[in-house]
Formats: C-alpha cells, sequence, structure tokens
C-alpha cells in the first residue's frame, strides 16, 4: 500500500484517541473522545493548519487514575501570538481575493494553541493531520487530506517532536519562530521548513557584535530546552576563535528560585560584564525577577531573538538593570491592510471557534458566561480604544513569518496545480491532482518556492530548508514615558560580502553608563606590542598574563600569542617591537682605540724612519760599522713594515686586507727575525775566527747572510702562499659572540695555515734567543748579544701572553690584542737593539771610536 493510502491509517496512530468502535467495524471509525484544544478554524477546498503559541501557561489535572482526568486548561494570553493567529487568518483571506494566486481554490484554516508546552502542542498536530471528524469510513483516501501542510509550530522543541513524526509522512511544516539549528538536519527532518533563520546564524550575528565591541569576557545563559542548548553548543563553537565564555548557566525549567539565586550570585561575582542569554520569556521571567530584587546593575545585555523584542521587558523598573541591551531580532516587516482587519475583530461562540473568545476575556478583563465570576463580556467593547501591543503593526516581527508562511504554502499550492503533465517531479513526470492531493506531493514545490513579499523582501529556501538569513539589530532605549522601547540600530545580512555583514549606527545605540559609552567586557588587558600572552594554568585562554619578547624577538602586534624572531642581520629594539639592524662592531680608525693604535703604529714607524736616517747619516762610524750595518738597515726596514702592517687590522675587513694583513705580518717578522737570527750568528761566528786558528767567519760573508735572510723569508713567503692558496682568510660576519651585534672580522680560513705562520716566526724567534743566549758572555766589545738577548726576551714574552689574550677576547677587542702584540714586540725589537746604539751616536759621540768600542780608552785601575 502506498503511503497515500496509508494515510488514514497512520494518522490514526498518531492520534491516540482514535479507535474502532462501532457496530459496523469493518466499514466505520469514530473519535473514541477528542481533545479540548482552544482553536480557530474555517472551512475551505484545501486546509492549512496552524500551530500558535495564544497561552503561556498551562495547568495540567492530576493524574490520580481513580476517575477520569480532565483536559489541560491554558491560562494567561500572549498577545503577539494571537496576533500571529490572526495573521495566517489575513493572509488565508488575502490569498482567496487574490484572482492570480490559487485561482478558484479557497483556502481553508485549522489553527491551534498550544499553550507553550510540547503536549498540548503534540495533541494539536495529531489533531491537525487525524481531522476531527466524529467518525470516518472513506477507506478509498479520496478527497483532500484534513490539512495540506502546517504553518508553526513557534517552539523549537516541539517542531523537533512534532517533525520527527510528521516528518515520516513528509507533512510539510513551515516554522515561523523555531531557530534551533539541528533543525536543519535534511535526515531527521525532511519536510521541516521556516521563514525565520536558523540558529547558526544568529549566533555569528551575535558574535561579530561581541569582536565589534571588544568584548572578549563574557557570561551565557541558556535556557533548558532544544533553543536554548543547541544555541549555547553553536555559541561556544564560534566565540572560541575571538573570546571566551566566563560563566555557562542553564536557567533552569521549573523556575527553581534556589537555583536561579545562585545563578544571579555567578552573573555577580564574575569580572565579565557582558551577559549573552538564549532564552524564551517564560525561562527569562524568574531571573529577571531576581535581578530586579538583588539590584544587580552594570551589566550589558545581548538579547537572542527569543526575547530581544519582547514589550514583557519593556517596563519603566527595568530600565536601570535591562537599558542599553543589544539584541538580535527578526526581520521586520509591513502587511498592508493588516491593522484595519485586527481592529475588526469580534466574538464567535462557536465552541471550536473560542480562540477570540478567550483574548477577548483576556483583553477586557470580562467573562462571556453569566455564571462566571467578574463582569459580562458584551462582545461591543473597543479593540481600537484598548491600548495593546495586539493592534500594534509598527514593528512586524513573528507575524511577519507568519504571513511569509502562509504565502509559501500558497505559491507552492500555486505551483503545483500548475503542473502539467510529463513536467512534474513525480514518477513518470507525473503530476499530482487536487482530489487525491496528498500532504507529501507538496514538499518538492515548498523546497523550490521563490516570491517576492508586498514588502520587497525575497523568500526561498535553501537546501536544508532555511530562509535567507537576515536580521535587525535592536537597543533597548529610555522612551518619551520612561519606559524601554526596542529601536532598530543596525542590520545584520549573511549574504552581504565579508566584513559587511553587521552594520550598526553607532551613534543611535544608547548605553546604560554614566559615560554613554561601550562597557568593557574582558578577563585580561591586551597584550602591547613588545610582550606575547601567557596563558594562566587553569584558567580561559583569554585570562593571561603580558611577558616581554626575550632578546633578539618581537611582536608588533596587540595580543600577539608568540614572540618571533628576528632575521640574522637583525636585531630587536628596546621595546621588543620592531626588528633593526644589529650594530656592526670591528675596530675603526674612528673610534678613540682604533685612533691610539693608529697613532701608536705610524709613531713605531716614524721612529724607525729617524733611526734608520740616524743610521744612514752615521754609517761609517764605528758602532754603526761594528753592528752589521746592513743587516741593521734591512732590520729597521722590516720592523718599519711591522709597525704599518698593523694598520691593515684596523677598519671594516675587506677581502684584500684580510687576505693581506697576515701574509705581510707573517713576511714582516719573518724578516725581521731573521735578520736578528744573521746577526746573532755573525757575532758568534766572529768571537769564534777572534780565537787563535778561527777562520769560520769567511765562510760567512756578506753574501751568505744575505742569503740567509732571503732564504728564512721565502719560507715564510711560501707558507703565507700556500695558506691564502688553500684556504685564504676572508670577511666574516660573526653573529655569534654576541647576539645583539655583528662583529665583522676575518676568518683565518685555514687553522693549519695560520698556525704554520706563527708557528715559524716563533721557531726563529727561539733559535735566536738560544744563539743570543749563549753568546751573552761575549767580550764587551761582542755585546751586541746581550741587546738580542732581551730583544728576544720581549719578543717571546709578548707572543705567549698573546695566545690566552686573544682567545678570550671579545669582538673587536681580538684584532686589538693582535694589533697590541705587534706593536709591543716591533717596539721591543727596536727598542732593545737600536736604542742603545742610538744613545751613544746622538748623546755619547765621543763613545763612538774605534778605541772606545775596542775598549782601549777605557780608564785603568
Amino acid at each position: 500500500m502506498s503511503v497515500a493510502g496509508m494515510r488514514p491509517v497512520l494518522s490514526l496512530c498518531l492520534n491516540l484517541a482514535l479507535a474502532w468502535a462501532s457496530a459496523s467495524p469493518q466499514t466505520t471509525c469514530r473519535l473514541r473522545e477528542r481533545f479540548h484544544l482552544n482553536g480557530v478554524y474555517r472551512k475551505g477546498d484545501v486546509v492549512f493548519g496552524g500551530l500558535f503559541e495564544v497561552h503561556l501557561l498551562t495547568v495540567f489535572p492530576e493524574l490520580s487514575f481513580t476517575s477520569k482526568p480532565e483536559q489541560p486548561r491554558c491560562e494567561r494570553v500572549d498577545v503577539p501570538g494571537f496576533q500571529g493567529v490572526q495573521t495566517m487568518v489575513y493572509a488565508i483571506e488575502e490569498i482567496n481575493k487574490n484572482p492570480d494566486l490559487l485561482p478558484n481554490i479557497t483556502l481553508g484554516f485549522h489553527l491551534y494553541d498550544n499553550c507553550v508546552k510540547l503536549g498540548v502542542a503534540f495533541r494539536a498536530a495529531t489533531a491537525l493531520v487525524s481531522g476531527t471528524e466524529e467518525s470516518f469510513s472513506d477507506f478509498g483516501c479520496t478527497g483532500p487530506p484534513p490539512v495540506l501542510g502546517i504553518v508553526g509550530d513557534p517552539g523549537s522543541t516541539h517542531s523537533i517532536a512534532i517533525s520527527s513524526v510528521l516528518g515520516l509522512f513528509r507533512v510539510p511544516m513551515v516554522s515561523f519562530f523555531a531557530t534551533c539549528s539541528c533543525l536543519s538536519d535534511r535526515q531527521q527532518y525532511p519536510s521541516f521548513f521556516r521563514t525565520i533563520p536558523s540558529d547558526a546564524f544568529q549566533v555569528r550575528a551575535m558574535v561579530q557584535i561581541l569582536e565589534q565591541y571588544g568584548w572578549k569576557w563574557v557570561g551565557l545563559l541558556f535556557s533548558d530546552d532544544d533553543y536554548g542548548v543547541h544555541a549555547a553548543q553553536g555559541f561556544h563553537r564560534e566565540i572560541s576563535r575571538f573570546g571566551c565564555v566566563a560563566f555557562s548557566e542553564m536557567l533552569p525549567y521549573n523556575n527553581d528560585r534556589a537555583e536561579v539565586k545562585r545563578i544571579v550570585g555567578i552573573i555577580r561575582s564574575s569580572t565579565a560584564r557582558v551577559v549573552v542569554a538564549f532564552s524564551t520569556m517564560a525561562y527569562l521571567l524568574p531571573l529577571i525577577e531576581e535581578i530586579v530584587l538583588q539590584n544587580l546593575t552594570e551589566r550589558q545585555w545581548i538579547a537572542s531573538e527569543a526575547w530581544a523584542t519582547s514589550t514583557i521587558f519593556q517596563a519603566r523598573q527595568l530600565l536601570p538593570f535591562l537599558g542599553g541591551a543589544l539584541g538580535i531580532a527578526i526581520r521586520r516587516g509591513e502587511i498592508p491592510g493588516l491593522q484595519d482587519f485586527l481592529l475588526s475583530i469580534r466574538p464567535d461562540f462557536d465552541p471550536d471557534n473560542n480562540i477570540v473568545n478567550l483574548f477577548w476575556e483576556e483583553m477586557f478583563s470580562c467573562r462571556f458566561k453569566a455564571d462566571s465570576p467578574g463582569r459580562v463580556c458584551t462582545g461591543q467593547e473597543s479593540v481600537e480604544g484598548a491600548k495593546s501591543a495586539y493592534s500594534d503593526v509598527s514593528a512586524l516581527r513573528d507575524s511577519y513569518n507568519v504571513y511569509k508562511a502562509v504565502y509559501a504554502l500558497a505559491h507552492a499550492l500555486h505551483d503545483l496545480l500548475q503542473c502539467t503533465p510529463g513536467t512534474g517531479p513525480f514518477p513518470g513526470h507525473s503530476c499530482a491532482e487536487l482530489h487525491t492531493l496528498q500532504p507529501w506531493q507538496l514538499v518538492p514545490y515548498l523546497q523550490r518556492v521563490n516570491f517576492t513579499t508586498s514588502f520587497g523582501d525575497q523568500v526561498s529556501f535553501d537546501e536544508n530548508g532555511d530562509a535567507l538569513a537576515i536580521y535587525d539589530v535592536m537597543n533597548w532605549q529610555r522612551a518619551a514615558d520612561g519606559t524601554i522601547t526596542a529601536v532598530t540600530v543596525g542590520v545584520f545580512d549573511e549574504s552581504a560580502p565579508p566584513g559587511q555583514k553587521l552594520q550598526l549606527e553607532e551613534k543611535n545605540i544608547f548605553w546604560n553608563t554614566e559615560s554613554n559609552k561601550p562597557p568593557r567586557s574582558i578577563c585580561s588587558e591586551p597584550c602591547p606590542p613588545g610582550t606575547r600572552r601567557a596563558i594562566r594554568k587553569g584558567e580561559p585562554v583569554c585570562c593571561f598574563d603580558c611577558l616581554p619578547c626575550a632578546d633578539g624577538e618581537i611582536s608588533n602586534q596587540t595580543d600577539s600569542r608568540e614572540c618571533y624572531k628576528c632575521p640574522v642581520d637583525f636585531w630587536s629594539n628596546e621595546l621588543r617591537d620592531h626588528c633593526v639592524p644589529k650594530e656592526i662592531e670591528f675596530l675603526s680608525f674612528q673610534e678613540p682605540l682604533g685612533i691610539s693604535l693608529t697613532t701608536i703604529s705610524v709613531l713605531g714607524a716614524c721612529i724607525c724612519a729617524v733611526t734608520l736616517s740616524v743610521f744612514a747619516r752615521h754609517r761609517n762610524t764605528p758602532v754603526v760599522k761594528a753592528n752589521n750595518s746592513e743587516l741593521s738597515f734591512l732590520l729597521l726596514l722590516s720592523l718599519k713594515l711591522c709597525f704599518l702592517c698593523s694598520l691593515l687590522f684596523i677598519g671594516q675587513p675587506q677581502r684584500w686586507t684580510c687576505q693581506l694583513r697576515h701574509a705581510a705580518f707573517g713576511i714582516s717578522f719573518a724578516l725581521s727575525i731573521s735578520c736578528i737570527l744573521v746577526k746573532t750568528i755573525v757575532v758568534v761566528m766572529a768571537f769564534k775566527a777572534a780565537r787563535p786558528g778561527g777562520n769560520t767567519i769567511k765562510w760567512f760573508g756578506m753574501q751568505q747572510q744575505r742569503g740567509t735572510v732571503l732564504a728564512f723569508t721565502i719560507i715564510q713567503a711560501v707558507i703565507c702562499v700556500a695558506w691564502l692558496t688553500a684556504a685564504s682568510p676572508v670577511p666574516y660576519k660573526n653573529t655569534r659572540l654576541q647576539n645583539s651585534k655583528i662583529i665583522y672580522e676575518c676568518a683565518v680560513g685555514s687553522i693549519a695555515g695560520f698556525s704554520a705562520l706563527l708557528g715559524y716566526i716563533g721557531l726563529l724567534a727561539a733559535i735566536s734567543l738560544l744563539l743570543a743566549f749563549l753568546a751573552r758572555n761575549l767580550p764587551d766589545n761582542f755585546n751586541e748579544a746581550k741587546f738580542i738577548t732581551f730583544s728576544m726576551l720581549i719578543f717571546c714574552a709578548v707572543w705567549i701572553a698573546f695566545v690566552p689574550a686573544y682567545v678570550s677576547s671579545p669582538g673587536k677587542y681580538t684584532v686589538a690584542v693582535e694589533i697590541f702584540a705587534i706593536l709591543a714586540s716591533s717596539f721591543g725589537l727596536l727598542g732593545a737593539i737600536f736604542a742603545p746604539k742610538c744613545f751613544i751616536i746622538l748623546l755619547h759621540p765621543e763613545k763612538n771610536t774605534k778605541k772606545a768600542l775596542m775598549g782601549r780608552d777605557a780608564p785603568k785601575q
């Protein structure tokens, strides 16, 4: 049997009140009992059903099971809910008068009150899909169903429960107020549609408002129902990318006063100054009452669409507590002619049409039954004269969504009836027929519906049955009479480009603070640039400490989660918010140390030049001749080169200076030590030649002396060439020695080459020292060995002390130590060898004679 054929049987299963109970059970079914439901109806060719919240409270009888249970009783009329009922009635009448939409079809309606209780709502839903006929015997399933589609239910929990059952038979439901994001699941709710956006979009809108004002530390309240729980889950997901939830509390469903007091205490003790509330009015009322009792002010409230425009919370006495609240509201619309229709309402004494009478009694505080206590209603009371939100159409929101829902069903039915055989969505491209029409056949047309209201809003549904997401942003401001009024101050449009979804008129927003400025709600102050966030252990990520970035690291943004290392050639500035080029350090000619060493080097070279000129001028004197004048001139020239080569160590290293400085230093000192070594050899040989039978000096004449000096120097030159060829020194940026500086230095390249250069100089110096030491006791006329010994001691002492000083000196001072060693050893050689001779030549010329030199004019004892 098809779904259509099973409709009466399945609907009987849904309606628990139906049973087989007649004398002819094979041909007739009759109602065992009828639910007591408040409703309004009108017959038509096709009937639309509706579920509305007309009453706020439901009183259930006690179930003792000792007597027949009484029907539940609904109390306290919800004026906006009744306005929604009348809006649906008006929309259907308007459609019936429209010759272009559903021509020759009269729409009827059957609307019920759910009394904000799932039990009542489910009874109403089963009554809609099963029908209310006293008996039923048409098993051929001819004729239209009791209702073709249902507008409602407004509650998310109700819609979930009802759609879970009615969805099995693909009965279309178009809710105007159920926002739970869970209802977007097409697998569970295949025939559910809504003209209000899903909570997923509402949550995004709220989080964007929080982000706009930097409210990263917020409290969350939500009702103990599907609407509140799912919205809270979505809010937790969305806020995690921007801020944190300071506390999250569920409002009790049974209005437990102790629980409500506990929640208010949490709000008071929390440092969060912004409170987001996803709740219906019924859950929120006890909390607001407790807030007033405890005088809890200075909180910025963010209202969900369920209470953002509620008139219940807009009383004068609530201004200090709720004034300045921001809320997400359903898109406001306009319905031409609705107000006149609302004012034309009159009582109806049909017992199945009792909603109007119940509203009338509540509005005018009277009773239609004469035996009931209180004033008797005449039915002629003036609705227009009564100041009530019922006739206020200046900000239609819920009712506007009802209006769109009715028209969505009507347009879908119109498209269905316009189907041409062969183009339909059913098997064989067939179309539905009015006389055999079933609710499930309307679903594919409802999915594709697309029209524009008289107000200019487009109505369509996405693949999940959701409407286009667009909200008004409301601000609760002080009205002229001292009460609170909800004023539109912005709009959130999900279809807008990124960055333009939320548009606020900030100059029109009222803030309930002394400064009339947005409050601050953060757990920790933002970390300035130059610091990073350090999360406190065991606390939300919005609670943190600000730690300065380490040396060489920066953060150039507020609230940076980490510091970033500067590039190799850069270092952090003092504020740690920018990378600046590292200070370049090298021994410069402009700094005091460089100037001092340059001056000393030039001075040493000048002294060498002066000494050379003195020796050249007195080259024929015995002192100069006796000390091998040619080697002395060569030694002075090499010492001058030693002084000047130290200048290559000053200034920014270049490739050529790095290569030349060590080569010049090595060859100059090798030449100097070679000259001293040869002079020492000459002294020793001259002493041996002076002995009887000694003739060794003739084998070491000037040619041999020059050749020896040249040979010793060439060896050092070969070492330098080999070193420069294999791995020559190059300029090097040393960033490891001092992180904040770039030390320009010359990398020696080959350690072996550098060691060979120094080792060879040390070898020559050691040999010279040994020979000079052995010749120290020669006769006075050959006493130059003493001076050579002293000079070699100075030279060796300087270079032995150089090694630890060189290794331990940082940066440019390494170069300074090397220059100091060069200058000190050069001055040691110059002073020890040539100072005594210049002293005699310049100050005691009387001693610069052959007799004096040979010691013959020495005074006799």
